[in-house]
């Protein structure tokens, strides 16, 4: 049966959950304010001048190594030798003022009973700047980025692995929120439940089929298109 379809006791809840987990980019904050697509081309330039190649060169390389690698870094280290340190400081240096405080965000991650943890394939510097500007980032206890997960990306069984043995979760109490669906299949697996966050005001996801596969497979407990509207139904339900 389509999941989307089924009844909702056939779908993981929150009753158990102690531990909540969030993807940054595009889960904490919309996907339209664009702030990710600044780091997009912003790799698309520093691959370019690495490699010496047009930006257009440069675009289908990188998302040729972000389907296949996880993350254009990685496949940038595994074809290239590229060192990441400059690449993450380079890629990473946007403009966040778009962001700005989220106080129904920061009201419903307040409730939520239990420990508030990112991870993220973005640095430690650039999710304290999220945080900042959305006024957030007293609610989380910490944050596991792409240094804490020895620079290798979700969705790496191992860097799932690593992050809950860092914090001692419990993935059978614990939920993960992620705007890729891919990024989802291993939590469920390790008996988290999952949610997937799409972009504002439609449950049309606009962008590259192959990033959406797996929206509506069944390691999708949950689809929101408005998280703290969502997080504050959690804390209403019986």
């Amino acid at each position: 049966m389509h999941p989307h379809i089924a009844d909702l006791d056939a779908r993981r809840g929150f009753a158990h959950v102690e531990t909540w987990v969030f993807d940054l980019d595009n889960t904490l904050y919309p996907h339209h304010l664009n702030l990710w697509q600044q780091v997009d081309e912003r790799i698309r330039d520093y691959i370019s001048r690495f490699l010496k190649i047009t930006k257009d060169d440069a675009f289908r390389l990188q998302k040729d190594y972000y389907k296949r690698y996880g993350t254009s870094m990685r496949g940038m280290m595994s074809e290239h030798g590229m060192d990441p340190d400059d690449f993450l400081e380079f890629v990473h240096q946007i403009d966040h003022s778009p962001l700005v405080p989220n106080p129904a965000l920061g009201d419903a991650l307040e409730q939520l009973p239990g420990r508030k943890l990112i991870l993220t394939n973005g640095t430690r510097k650039h999710a304290g700047a999220v945080l900042a500007r959305l006024d957030i980032d007293r609610h989380f206890e910490d944050v596991f980025d792409i240094a804490a997960a020895d620079l290798e990306p979700k969705p790496l069984p191992q860097v799932y692995d690593r992050f809950l043995k860092c914090h001692g979760v419990d993935p059978a109490r614990a939920a993960m929120f992620e705007d890729l669906a891919r990024n989802l299949e291993v939590p469920h697996t390790l008996g988290m439940t999952t949610v997937l966050v799409v972009p504002e005001g439609t449950r049309e996801v606009l962008r590259e089929d192959w990033e959406l596969a797996g929206r509506d497979a069944p390691h999708v407990d949950h689809v929101t298109d408005d998280l703290a509207g969502f997080l504050s139904d959690i804390l209403t339900r019986p």
